[in-house]
Order: structure tokens, then sequence, then C-alpha cells
């Protein structure tokens, strides 16, 4: 099946199979979605679906077969919250937190990261440097950037709030 009589097929069936989907699912967005996932995946074996003589089938069944599935991780994931419960109720961040949170955006991604995995998940200068790829040298240089940048960041927040309290 070339890329024009793919195109056909699509447009000859997908109406009909978003249809028969819903209808067997009862949910237009889940059946839209599936069907365009089976799609997908007809294309990549437009050569088998050629042979077969029955591609709408085909898609029919990859369609529904993703529906099954997802319906049954939604499923393992309602059990699993009966089973645990809901989770926790968790304070909302605190000032701090996110005048902290503000001025980790204004660095630079590789300044930023080298401080998080250093001073919030605890690693190594060399453990940092491993993971970033980055030589343990530049990882330091990184961290000095990113604390000096910090430090003037939140020092101009500090007398924000001090301008703002007041």
């Amino acid at each position: 099946m070339d890329v024009e009589e793919f195109d056909s097929f699509y447009a000859a069936s997908v109406g009909r199979l978003v249809g028969v989907l819903y209808t067997m699912t009862g949910d237009l967005c889940e059946a839209q979605d599936v069907v365009q996932e089976a799609f997908v995946r007809a294309w990549d074996r437009r050569g088998e679906l050629d042979r077969s003589g029955h591609p709408e089938a085909w898609v029919r069944t990859v369609a529904w077969r993703l529906a099954v599935s997802r319906w049954r991780r939604t499923r393992r994931g309602a059990v699993a919250w009966v089973r645990h419960g809901p989770p926790p109720v968790v304070d909302p961040p605190g000032v701090d937190h996110v005048v902290l949170a503000a001025a980790l955006r204004e660095l630079p991604e590789d300044q930023r990261r080298a401080v998080v995995l250093f001073h919030l998940c605890d690693l190594s200068v060399d453990q940092v440097a491993r993971e970033t790829g980055a030589p343990p040298g530049t990882v330091k240089a990184r961290l000095s950037r990113a604390r000096a940048a910090l430090a003037r960041h939140l020092t101009v927040a500090s007398a924000r709030e001090e301008v703002l309290g007041a």
C-alpha cells in the first residue's frame, strides 16, 4: 500500500472506525485516540495490510486492543488508589520555597541542574560530573556561578518582600 492508497484508506474508514470504537467504548475521545494510534501503527505495517486484504479489520482490532489495554491500566490505577487511599495532604509551598524556585528558574539550565543535583540531591561534585557528562572542574565553576547568581536573585527578592511587607 503506497502513500496515496493509505491516505484513501484512512479517509474512507477513519469516521466509520471512530464510530464503531465509540459504540464499543462509550467514550468519543477515547475512541478517537485509539483509532488514531491504530492508524499510526498501521502506517508502519502498510505492506502487511495490503497483503492481508482486510486493513480495516486490522485497524479495528488494534484500536480495540488499545482501548482494552487503557481500560485495564485505568482499572489497575483505581484499584491501587482504593488499596492505598488518597495521597496525604501536603501543605502548599512556603514563601521561601517559591522564591527559591523563581530564583532557580533565572539560572542557565546547566547551572540550575548542577545546583539541584549537588544541594538538593546531595550528590558529590564527581557524581554530578558523571551524571551531567561535564568534567568536575566545570561542575565546580557552574556551582560557583550559580551560587553567586542565586545570592543576587535572593537578595533582590528579599528586598522586594521587605518593601511590599512594610
